[in-house]
């Protein structure tokens, strides 16, 4: 299994120490997220002054981009990093596509299928000269003219990831894509009970079955030297796991564990902004499930022993601080997932 990191930070005059900083310490891919930013840009930075490490979104989120645009802005990327991007979508939930981003909400799943395979049409015309002719339920491209055609590049098979939680995007994530991002509120029973089983089914439908595929995510930690240490970051990990909980969207993250009822109650208290009376609600039991807790020498070995079989990499998600990249014993733990 990998370590990845997340960019901490999308200040376009800082990304080139950052980026430089990560590579160097080991780490596989750094991935950029699209919240309060766009997710594309950082990367676009990252990739002119770095030569080995991966470079993804996890996630951009695909709805509001027209597949060609989307289309254009993969290909430099992938072009610019030498073959390392990584396109990585995601579908959110209804209420920001609507209320957002302003954008109609219809048939995530399917919809999601279909821009990976127009994505996929479009490449194969600017590569290899092919008539651009996709007709699909949502999009239609037909035109491609020389002059916005940006022609071959070097690396031109950009592999595509999708984030999924319910088990038809998990099959389309099997189906047409090379990997699927897990969310973070996430146990190895439903890993092997849920998720494993649709990723599968989508890559029977496909004939997909010699074909690599990736299970990526970030996952929750509790890691530290001191008393201090550990129960800070329990106290913001549990809370972190009561705001996903929250959710119907995650019910079936809790049900694979039998606490489906715990649903409503979390989202009562979270209307009331009751935060700390959520977090009571998660319990130590909960707490072990959901996440790896250990010291910085153990929360390696932990972490490959719990996700064996399961994931190919992941990332720490430390809701209360994430670990600063001069801790002298950072490196260690980056080159155990090296050895």
């Amino acid at each position: 299994m990998k370590l990845d990191v997340g960019m901490l930070t999308h200040d376009l005059k800082s990304i080139p120490d950052y980026a430089r900083k990560v590579e160097a310490l080991g780490y596989d891919c750094l991935w950029s997220a699209e919240t309060q930013h766009d997710p594309f840009l950082p990367l676009a930075v990252a990739a002119t002054v770095t030569s080995r490490i991966k470079l993804g979104t996890s996630i951009a989120v695909a709805f509001p981009r027209s597949p060609m645009v989307l289309a254009h802005t993969c290909w430099d990327l992938a072009k610019a990093s030498g073959g390392r991007f990584i396109l990585g979508l995601g579908s959110q939930v209804k209420g920001h596509n609507e209320r957002r981003f302003s954008v109609k909400f219809e048939s995530p799943a399917p919809k999601m299928r279909e821009i990976v395979l127009a994505l996929r049409t479009i490449w194969d015309c600017w590569q290899n000269g092919t008539k651009l002719d996709f007709k699909g339920r949502f999009f239609r491209f037909d035109l491609m003219t020389p002059f916005f055609n940006p022609g071959p590049i070097e690396h031109p098979t950009i592999p595509v990831y999708v984030a999924a939680v319910n088990q038809a995007m998990c099959r389309v994530a099997g189906e047409v894509c090379e990997g699927l991002h897990v969310h973070p509120f996430n146990s190895p029973k439903y890993l092997r009970e849920y998720v494993r089983p649709a990723v599968e089914d989508g890559r029977a439908k496909a004939r997909r079955t010699g074909a690599d595929f990736s299970y990526v995510t970030s996952s929750f930690v509790v890691v530290g030297d001191t008393q201090q240490e550990i129960e800070q970051q329990t106290a913001a990990v549990k809370q972190q796991i009561a705001f996903y909980a929250s959710t119907r969207t995650y019910e079936p993250v809790l049900a694979a564990h039998g606490w489906q009822d715990l649903v409503p109650h979390l989202h009562r208290k979270s209307v009331e902004g009751d935060w700390k009376g959520m977090a009571d609600l998660i319990t130590d039991e909960m707490l072990d499930t959901y996440a790896v807790t250990g010291s910085y020498a153990t929360i390696a070995a932990r972490l490959k022993e719990r996700y064996a079989g399961l994931l190919d990499r992941t990332a720490f998600y430390r809701p209360e601080k994430q670990p600063a990249l001069d801790d002298p014993r950072l490196p260690r733990v980056i080159q155990e997932f090296n050895g």
